[in-house]
């Protein structure tokens, strides 16, 4: 059975020093969606973050930092009675390559912070996640700390992969919003040509 989203929280960084780095991956794909839709994210303090609704769907950015990403989202599914499987959540992931796509439910987080913490607000990790991949700096030749690396800006050529990976999420919109996501996964999990760097 189809279980429609209705609340999709993109998750990151807030500021303008942060904008642009790889952990915002999340913004990027939910600001992608929200300009789409023609939808306005605006300031919601109860919420603890910028948000605007398509439809029956709530489109969430958290404005708290990402360890505390929980916040914003389960303030948001509790005044509107949202149930952990109406939730999709957006975040970047170190262990798929620039430009990889995943779509689950469930699972661990995998050391994200911003996951772990949007768990333990739903009190189960049984909400669904979109994973954009970042690459990992050792499997991309790079000696930076994991932290560093995830708070620094793609090169260009994983920056275009994970660019044309947010427009493949895009074009899977329909499915997403129908709570189709095998057929979202069927389109979004074909494999697709590595980044240059």
């Amino acid at each position: 059975m189809s279980i429609p989203p209705r609340l999709i929280a993109g998750l990151g960084n807030p500021g303008s020093e942060y904008a642009a780095t790889r952990h915002n991956a999340g913004f990027w794909l939910l600001e992608a969606l929200a300009r789409k839709l023609a939808v306005a994210l605006s300031p919601q303090g109860r919420f603890f973050g910028n948000a605007g609704r398509a439809g029956d769907c709530w489109l969430l950015q958290p404005a708290t930092f990402m360890n505390r990403s929980g916040q914003a989202v389960g303030a948001l599914a509790r005044f509107y009675k949202i149930a952990p499987e109406e939730v999709l959540v957006l975040h970047d992931d170190l262990d798929l390559p620039p430009g990889g796509i995943r779509v689950k439910q469930g699972g661990g987080n995998g050391g994200h912070n911003g996951l772990k913490d949007v768990q333990a607000a739903l009190s189960t990790p049984d909400f669904w996640r979109l994973r954009l991949g970042v690459g990992h700096p050792r499997a991309l030749g790079l000696r930076q700390d994991v932290v560093d690396f995830v708070l620094a800006r793609p090169r260009a050529g994983e920056q275009e992969a994970i660019d044309i990976a947010v427009a493949r999420c895009l074009d899977a919109w329909s499915m997403l919003a129908a709570g189709d996501y095998a057929k979202a996964q069927g389109l979004l999990h074909a494999r697709r040509a590595p980044a240059r760097n």
